[in-house]
């Protein structure tokens, strides 16, 4: 029944043909199971493990490789080689790719793990009346129409229409569904209100949702899929996950690589067709095979193996360093997503306030004296911990607040006119709330105001242990004051009264809504000197304006508190009792702001970031905690910024679209405006942070580009995020934006490192290739300098220091390529040097080394007739390992000097040495260090098809590299003074080098 809420009681039991008072028969109950399902939620359909494994090799790159290494593993059983070597490069690659894969697996797993957390919010009994007679069933069994009673503990096994009140009221814990602290009062009105959201439904009780306090029985209307937790469900199974932009950029780099690669691969091959008839090679066939190897070499040479590994490395370094600022990260490409953030959408309660409520002011009458004169103090502390001084309305702190009077008998009523507990957590090393959280901040009240009579109170309190200093003022009051009658809240009297037993003398103490308590109290409790005076006009006055200020302006929940000396000896209340009052104080409360989110606020700012809060409280308290946090301070009008989520919907398009791009705050939301909210934003090409801690946020939180959940939230909202924050603080997620910021930026360094290296090998083949020289290095050394040689540098590289101003420059936008046009061209220039002078090592050691044998440049394009020739050397002089060993070495060299390049994207290595990043100086050294064991150890050498070198083979390698450094210096200095804007390449229909105006948009 979709509008139950609006339809009154007869009307909700009419249409399921119940009666309230017997229930639904047996034939009724096996009726409506056949037409409305069981009471569970149904099982999701699971990816099946086959379907996930194959979708990590879904990638143009990947799938490149892996038709390399079996074209290699092909060609090695087509020439009958055999051994370790001749399988070794198809059997690396194949064991990289597929840890990769087991990686991807495990987080898909995971993430499907938010919607079996569901089910753990669904209640296991109920106690339901059927044929006449009550029964405790499995709340599985129920079926709309059946009447269910409910009590304090009982957690809402369906989704119900309230029927019958058994108490004074009926208060339901909803925060898994709305996010707000406070529980909901329920009655048994229909609902007018258009466009109803949870809120609004005050005769609904939700499945999951907890009863606080009172009894009341309801008909259930819902079950299964088609309840609040249902529609949850539903929302989280239509939510796609999307890929993070630094997954986009790189496949769509990742695509445009890959067929310049192909290109290049047929080029090489269609260029050597007139070799293909050598007679070195033994026939036409074997020809076209020794170039197609080539061509697979190069193949293998321009992709970066190492890359997945690297960045995957470079993000769990990040996910170290962001636990140390409490922010878990569950998902690793969530920790680069977070650096392009350009909206956060903030939970209010428990993000941006403490969740906990705190009286922050109170207001009584001093005295009459000169006309009447009302004092207001101000409490601090804003949290549950019994930690906070009074105030005088001067800011001068109390040092006893107990000797005031109205002070005093205002800790005595907080302490016994109170149903909640607050008890300290050793576990949790907090203080912790049973009860209405309301009630549980004037326990915190009393406990700050502290004792009378005792000098050393303050220090002596001070001296407890966390677990007496929890509640000794209120077990003072208790043990002083013997309860003997309690008049419970009620909707009617919106009060509390409770009798109280202290030295032969009756005292009943209430509190309750101020127009409430006031309207009966004839007399008040002056501060001054402890004396009572009548209640006049003026006063009345002074007190309704009092009132009118902290619930208006300030958007405090306001409290009064009476007190009544009783009759001796009476031992019941009765509702006639509650008039005659003396009234002792009010106090207004709030959940206050977390200290630090105000400068969280301002560094958003700075950042570029915008943020909206989000929540289901009313606008004016909402916009009252903005005010508090800064979020309004670049405003001068609310109008167009703040909306409530029935507002939002009724605007037009054109006005919607207008109103994302100014909202800064969005109030009275359900689960689906959140998500509503975070589609419309990633249409307008924003990436969306949203944090939530309830069941009602995991939808939002699933399809936001990052979902940040609550330490202290649910574990459904937990395991649909990609982040939790373990302290629960707005200040955090700045924080961890600024280390995602770093580390995309040190992600871009290696990435592009990685990129000019593998140019410089691509270089390397082709200008070997077109010159007609022999193999300049064989697939087995490319495979050791893609994995080892490039590897440990660029995942050192992942440490470089972040920027200064890291948080004073904009998002990044979406759109941005990893390599742009003004670096493509300098990774292009860096990259051709790397390979020109890896060549030109190999050609040296022919021509121009002592030991080498001095050959012709013209006997060493003709390399393959030398079997056909008679020649003044042996051909078996293009089988030595020293050529190739220098190549190699060469290659190796330059990459380690081009990593140093990489310490900065445009800073001089004058201005950042390379003793800045201590690890990547360590990773040269070990890099430098396997290579050099390579070289000298012959099993190895043997392996690797390389030898040891002479000291002046040394001094060549070194005289070919170092130029990398000099050549890129200059290419910095074009970058820093013109801002590298001269060269702007464009790729058609490839957005992995983007043009200008898309960059700058």
């Amino acid at each position: 029944m979709e509008d139950a809420y609006a339809r009154s009681v007869s009307e909700v039991l009419d249409f399921f043909g119940v009666d309230s008072s017997k229930g639904l028969t047996d034939f009724q109950v096996s009726q409506h199971a056949r037409l409305y399902g069981k009471n569970v939620l149904p099982e999701e359909e699971r990816t099946p493990f086959w379907k996930l494994v194959f979708k990590q090799f879904d990638d143009l790159l990947v799938k490149i490789l892996i038709a390399a290494a079996l074209v290699s593993f092909l060609l090695a059983l087509i020439n009958g080689e055999t051994g370790l070597i001749a399988f070794l490069e198809p059997s690396v690659i194949l064991m990289i790719l597929a840890a990769n894969a087991a990686v991807g697996v495990i987080t898909e797993t995971n993430a499907e793990k938010a919607l079996e957390e569901l089910r753990a919010y669904q209640a296991e009994i109920a106690t339901v009346l059927r044929n006449g007679c009550f029964s405790i069933l499995p709340a599985t069994e129920l079926v709309p129409g059946d009447i269910v009673e409910v009590s304090v503990g009982c957690k809402i096994p369906a989704d119900m229409r309230m029927i019958e009140m058994l108490s004074g009221q009926l208060r339901v814990d909803q925060a898994i569904l709305t996010g707000e602290s406070s529980s909901v009062e329920k009655d048994l009105e229909s609902t007018i209100a258009a466009n109803a959201v949870y809120q609004d439904k005050t005769n609904i009780l939700f499945s999951g949702t907890v009863v606080v306090a009172g009894r009341a029985r309801a008909v259930v209307i819902g079950v299964g899929a088609n309840t609040a937790m249902g529609s949850i469900r539903d929302s989280m199974l239509r939510t796609d996950d999307e890929a993070t932009p630094l997954k986009k950029k790189l496949d769509e780099f990742g695509t445009f690589l890959a067929k310049v690669i192909a290109g290049i691969c047929v080029l090489v091959w269609i260029v050597n067709i007139g070799h293909f008839r050598d007679p070195a090679h033994g026939g036409f066939l074997r020809g076209a095979i020794h170039y197609f190897k080539i061509a697979v070499a190069l193949a293998v040479a321009a992709i970066p193996e190492g890359l997945p590994a690297v960045v995957t490395t470079c993000l769990a370094l990040g996910t170290k360093r962001m636990a140390r600022l409490n922010a878990i990260v569950r998902s690793l490409p969530s920790v680069e997503t977070l650096g392009c953030t350009t909206v956060i959408c903030s939970d209010k309660t428990g993000t941006l306030t403490t969740n906990m409520m705190s009286v922050s002011k109170i207001c009584v009458v001093h005295s009459i004296k000169n006309g009447p004169e009302v004092a207001e103090f101000g409490v601090s502390g804003t949290t549950y911990a019994p930690e906070g001084f009074i105030f005088d309305n001067t800011g001068v702190q109390l040092e006893f607040p107990a000797q005031l009077p109205c002070l005093l008998h205002i800790a005595m009523c907080s302490a016994l006119c109170n149903e909640s507990l607050l008890q300290y957590n050793p576990d949790k090393g907090n203080y912790e709330k049973i009860g209405e959280s309301t009630e549980v901040a004037l326990r915190v009240l009393a406990e700050k105001v502290g004792l009378p009579g005792f000098d050393s109170m303050p220090s002596a309190l001070n001296m407890l242990s966390k677990h007496e200093r929890a509640s000794y003022c209120n077990h003072y009051w208790e043990n002083q004051f013997k309860k003997v009658s309690v008049l419970e809240f009620s909707r009617d009297r919106k009060m509390m009264s409770v009798l109280c037993n202290h030295k032969q003398m009756e005292i009943m103490f209430s509190k309750g809504a101020p127009e409430s308590i006031i309207s009966r109290c004839t007399d008040i409790l002056c501060n001054n000197d402890g004396s009572t005076i009548p209640m006049d006009a003026t006063l009345l006055a002074e007190l309704d304006s009092r009132f009118n200020s902290f619930a208006g302006k300030e958007t405090l929940r306001c409290l009064a508190l009476a007190l009544k000396i009783m009759p001796m000896g009476q031992q019941t209340l009765s509702f006639d009792d509650e008039k005659d009052l003396t009234f002792i104080g009010l106090v207004g409360m709030l959940d206050p702001p977390r200290e630090e989110v105000r400068n969280a606020m301002i560094s958003c700012m700075t950042a570029g970031i915008r943020v909206i809060v989000v929540t289901g409280d009313n606008k004016s308290t909402a916009e009252s905690v903005c005010r508090k946090i800064g979020a309004f301070d670049h405003l001068v009008d609310y109008v167009g910024h703040s909306y409530t989520a029935a507002e939002f919907e009724e605007l037009p398009g054109m006005q919607q679209t207008m109103a994302l791009q100014r909202m800064a705050l969005l109030t009275r939301v359900e689960p689906s405006h959140k998500r509503m909210l975070v589609e419309a934003l990633q249409n307008q090409n924003e990436v969306v942070a949203m944090t939530g801690d309830g069941v009602n946020d995991a939808p939002a939180l699933k399809k936001a580009d990052i979902g940040i959940a609550m330490g202290s939230g649910t574990a459904v909202a937990k395991s649909a995020s990609d982040m939790v924050l373990a302290d629960d603080n707005f200040a955090t997620i700045v924080a961890a934006v600024a280390e995602g910021r770093a580390i995309y930026n040190n992600t871009k360094q290696f990435i592009r490192y990685m990129i000019s290296s593998n140019i410089g090998e691509v270089v390397c083949i082709f200008v070997a290739a077109v010159l007609g020289i022999p193999d300049t290095l064989a697939p087995v050394q490319l495979l050791w300098v893609n994995l080892v040689t490039d590897g440990l540098p660029a995942t050192a590289i992942g440490f470089n220091k972040p920027d200064s101003d890291v948080m004073k420059a904009k998002p990044r936008k979406v759109s941005e390529a990893v390599v742009s046009g003004w670096l493509f061209f300098r990774y292009l220039v860096i990259g051709a040097y790397v390979g020109l002078a890896t060549v030109a090592g190999f050609i040296w050691w022919f021509i121009y080394s002592e030991t080498g044998p001095k050959l012709p440049y013209t006997e060493l394009m003709n390399f393959d007739t030398c079997p056909t020739r008679e020649t003044t050397y042996p051909c078996s002089i293009f089988e030595d390992r020293h050529p190739s060993t220098v190549a190699m070495t060469v290659l190796v060299v330059v990459e380690m000097f081009n990593a140093l390049n990489n310490l900065s994207e445009n800073q001089s290595l004058l201005v950042i040495p390379p003793w800045s990043n201590m690890w990547l100086v360590a990773s040269i050294i070990l890099t430098m260090l396997l290579h050099i064991l390579i070289l000298y150890v012959p099993p190895l050498s043997t392996l690797f098809s390389v030898t040891s070198l002479s000291w002046n083979e040394w001094a060549v390698i070194l005289y070919l590299s170092f130029p990398v450094i000099i050549i890129d210096e200059v290419l910095k200095f074009f970058s820093r003074n013109s801002h590298g804007i001269r060269f702007n390449f464009r790729f058609r229909r490839y957005d992995a080098l983007p043009k200008k105006e898309l960059r700058d948009k």
